[in-house]
């Protein structure tokens, strides 16, 4: 900034001219500690768990001294415990390991066709398991996810992944007692 006659006046910035120190610094930094997002995230998701265990109903659920609340609750609290000690192990300098277990090339680009074929996989299914009941939708996310990540066996994944199907509706409604929609299927199966 320059005084002239006129009082002060702002100088132009030249696009070559370095960031100031202190943005450099504290980009550095944020990257040096980038672990705190996790740290921000599990406490956010605690806290939400917290709430959600504290405000619920129970009175008719409540049976002795162990209700619906518990688990929530131990949950929501160990969340917040393990968002606290990652936070000041980041900050005393601890430092998550590189990626170095896996078999994979770091450098390749991300395969967005097979997200993309899961994530239309993931969402046809939602959307159809009203329509058609769970078998039928149940087999088709099987079939869907199998040939999205690669499988290529037209005669065997179709009837693999209506056994698969069969067998989780089964499981689930007449095992576990948790009704899923058995769509136009409910008479035969």
């Amino acid at each position: 900034m320059t005084v002239g006659p006129e009082g002060p006046t702002a100088e132009p910035v030249d696009p070559a001219t370095p960031a100031p120190e202190h943005d450099t610094t504290t980009r550095s930094w944020l990257r040096d500690h980038s672990e705190l997002g996790i740290c921000v995230l599990l406490l956010a998701i605690g806290a939400l768990v917290l709430t959600d265990a504290l405000t619920m109903s129970v009175d008719i659920a409540q049976r002795g001294p162990i209700g619906p609340r518990t688990v929530p609750f131990v949950v929501g609290s160990a969340l917040l415990l393990v968002a606290v000690l990652l936070a000041v192990d980041v900050l005393r300098g601890g430092r998550g390991e590189a990626e170095g277990g896996e078999d994979i090339d770091l450098d390749e680009p991300a395969d967005w066709r097979t997200v993309l074929l899961l994530s239309g996989v993931f969402l046809a299914a939602a959307v159809l398991i009203g329509p058609l009941g769970f078998p039928i939708a149940g087999a088709l996310l099987f079939w869907g996810s199998a040939y999205a990540l690669g499988s290529r066996h037209h005669g065997r994944d179709p009837l693999i992944a209506a056994v698969l199907s069969l067998a989780t509706y089964f499981l689930f409604d007449n095992l576990l007692g948790v009704p899923l929609p058995g769509g136009p299927l409910m008479g035969v199966i």
